[in-house]
């Protein structure tokens, strides 16, 4: 099958826009990310249940009593389980009326601990992960403008902040079925790392076929999209296989998988989209400009 590749930069960066606007304006409306017990603070209940469990049994005690946004999760080999609530005021409440109920059906119930989780933690991760970022940025900048030019490392760079912004923004219109916890801040590293790599791949074959006499007549761009085209299987074969296997987690693994699985599926995506049709034509853009302008001052000199 042929495929013509053409530069459609414009129009995909227009369609990134388009989502971190509407995520900009749900975020402004009060329907921002959906953030979890780690970083609003909360409370963690822990007990035994005594046997096998379903965590339905467990949502329908809560929901009972008002409570919706519960976190539940099996954990360990001995039937445990913790539940997280943001809503502290009515935890000895929930308790009386969680083991009550509860010890009806599963009459070896046992309460293990309780706790106070405050948001001072989830406060710090979020600047620990925002300080990785920016040292991770500065050092893939330089390792870039060594191995190619500066301009490459400043689209590559730029398609990163795409790829977290677009992660965010998608994490905010998904928010009915994405919770950010821990989890969702290692995806988020993990996204820069993939991210970084697609685009290194292409402009490696960009550096390539700029250095071939026979394609030094080309346009910037017009390189741009026989690199693509050429790294375009081997980028599909890696993303499609690195989704079947994110997918797979995601469709089968506990709530905490799915917490970190899903921010990956976004991220993987929005990396590979990147890579192919923002990157490269960024760098031709940038690189397209910096000659006008060194043009210019030529012939201002002149």
């Amino acid at each position: 099958m042929k495929i013509e590749m053409k530069n459609r930069m414009k129009p995909c960066l227009i369609f990134s826009l388009a989502i971190m606007l509407i995520a900009l304006v749900m975020t402004l409306t009060g329907h921002g990310l959906n953030l979890g017990v780690d970083f609003t603070g909360g409370t963690l209940m822990t007990y035994n249940m005594g046997s096998d469990f379903d965590t339905n049994d467990i949502s329908a005690v809560l929901t009972a009593n008002g409570i919706s946004d519960a976190q539940i999760a099996k954990v360990g080999q001995d039937n445990e389980v913790q539940i997280r609530i943001s809503d502290k005021d009515n935890t000895d409440t929930l308790r009386s009326e969680f083991e009550k109920t509860l010890s009806e059906k599963y009459p070896n119930l046992k309460y293990v601990d309780l706790s106070r989780v405050g948001a001072v933690a989830g406060r710090d991760l979020i600047n620990n992960a925002i300080k990785s970022v920016l040292v991770a940025s500065v050092l893939m900048l330089l390792y870039i403008a060594i191995r190619f030019d500066f301009f490459s490392g400043m689209a590559a760079i730029l398609g990163l902040l795409h790829d977290v912004l677009i992660m965010l923004s998608v994490s905010v219109i998904l928010r009915s079925f994405m919770r950010v916890e821990t989890t969702y801040i290692a995806a988020l590293l993990t996204i820069v790392g993939y991210s970084i790599n697609n685009t290194i791949i292409i402009f490696d074959r960009i550096r390539e076929n700029s250095h071939k006499p026979q394609l030094r007549s080309m346009k910037r761009d017009e390189i741009v999209n026989l690199s693509v085209k050429e790294s375009l299987s081997r980028t599909l074969n890696t993303t499609a296989t690195t989704l079947i296997t994110v997918v797979v987690l995601y469709i089968f693994g506990v709530d905490s998988i799915k917490l970190f699985a899903l921010p990956l599926i976004i991220g993987i995506i929005a990396g590979t989209y990147s890579a192919n049709m923002i990157n490269g034509y960024i760098w031709a853009a940038l690189k397209d400009a910096y000659d006008m302008r060194k043009k210019a001052k030529a012939k201002a000199r002149a």
